[in-house]
């Protein structure tokens, strides 16, 4: 079910324009990194040719009750071209294409685009504007540039994994593809400082080497220079932090879930005197974060004695009335019918040829002379190939 309090979807124009118009990119990546990439571009005007072999983006078949609802979520603002690439005539279609290009995005193992005839240099020498975006597991150079990079092996290697669940349990591993998302936004902020030193003349075309790992192991922080300096590793702590404290999620009375931060002394002295414990205050073992964090199964279990008390809905009312940083834990059914995300539009609906209105996340960010627009609905396999073709000069 849609968010009930939706009423008409937004519609798509595909006059639309937006700061990225005239830009053309040649989308040759797979699955999640790549679309997410192309996915920020278009959103923003840009013209994303989304190339595809005769089989189509694997991430097609993401499937859930055989709706293809990752592709239409990641592949709207998009043009579908397929190409069969072990053809001469599609291969040479490929490159009169990249050589109208602004931007061309791949995301093969290291070495394979040279393989195919498509090496950087030759594709700058034939186009010198052109921004090429390689992104691959673990970068173009180094020991294991060949190895196989899907999130899931570096979200294991950056230490996120490591860091993530409870210290009894194994390392949990993100439920979605998130070092591909966060490469993803990582390569569009590349993309618009390559664009606009191309635009300054600082730089005419250039090679972004956008590795899975790195963006992975750059959300992490100083994790590095804290073992270094320390000589200590952080391990898990579950919901916990051992950053800052109070920190974590908490059961009301009710079942339902809280999450609450007190990463700043006064919002942790306010959240003592909420929960009816002053006293805490004064108590030399919560004297300072580092004190909180030391002890934090004491706050956390004082923090929880309270919650479990009243219900989600009374106590972040509360909480919220006395300044106290807190949070419900939604699942989508929530997220979607909050006041705060529909008034916002965070989930909007737009109209889809299969399903009717489908909720899907508003472009991100806002921006407020230049926005975004909803100009194209996730294509269908193949759906401009003859467009595209016949801007190029080609009858088939």
């Amino acid at each position: 079910m849609g968010p009930s309090s939706m009423t008409q979807p937004i519609p798509f124009t595909p006059i639309a324009t937006g700061p990225l118009a005239g830009i053309r990119v040649i989308d040759l990546s797979r699955l999640v990194a790549g679309n997410m990439l192309s996915l920020q571009l278009g959103d923003f005007g840009a013209d994303v040719i989304k190339v595809e072999p005769p089989q189509g983006d694997p991430l097609r078949e993401w499937q859930e009750d055989g709706h293809s609802l990752f592709w239409k979520a990641y592949g709207r603002n998009k043009r579908s071209l397929v190409l069969n690439l072990r053809d001469a005539p599609d291969m040479a279609v490929l490159k009169q294409l990249l050589a109208t290009a602004d931007v061309f995005i791949e995301n093969f193992r290291p070495g394979t685009l040279e393989e195919m005839g498509l090496a950087p240099a030759g594709l700058l020498e034939a186009n010198p504007d052109l921004i090429i975006v390689r992104v691959s597991g673990f970068g173009q150079t180094g020991p294991y540039a060949q190895f196989p990079g899907f999130g899931t092996i570096v979200e294991g290697m950056s230490g996120f994994a490591y860091r993530t669940g409870f210290p009894d349990r194994e390392p949990l591993l993100p439920p979605l593809a998130l070092a591909d998302m966060i490469a993803g936004i990582y390569g569009a902020s590349a993309v618009g400082t390559a664009l606009f030193a191309r635009e300054t003349g600082r730089a005419r075309g250039q090679v972004i080497d956008l590795s899975l790992l790195e963006p992975m192991v750059s959300v992490l922080g100083p994790e590095a220079a804290i073992y270094q300096v320390t000589g200590r590793i952080k391990e898990r702590t579950g919901s916990g932090s051992n950053t800052s404290s109070p920190r974590n999620v908490y059961r009301c009375r009710d079942g339902k879930y809280v999450a609450l931060s007190g990463s700043t002394p006064q919002v942790a002295r306010r959240v003592f005197e909420i929960i009816g414990r002053p006293e805490m205050n004064a108590d030399p073992r919560f004297a300072t974060n580092s004190d909180r964090v030391q002890n934090r199964a004491l706050v956390d279990a004082a923090v929880g004695e309270w919650f479990a008390r009243y219900e989600q809905a009374e106590a972040l009312q509360i909480m919220r009335d006395s300044g106290a940083t807190v949070g419900p834990i939604y699942s989508a059914a929530d997220a979607v019918v909050d006041p705060h995300f529909v008034e916002r539009g965070i989930i909007v609906e737009v109209e889809d040829a299969d399903l009717g209105p489908l909720p899907v996340h508003n472009i991100v960010p806002r921006l407020s002379a230049t926005p975004g627009a909803f100009r194209l609905p996730a294509p269908a396999l193949g759906q401009h190939t003859a467009e595209i073709l016949a801007e190029l000069g080609i009858v088939r």
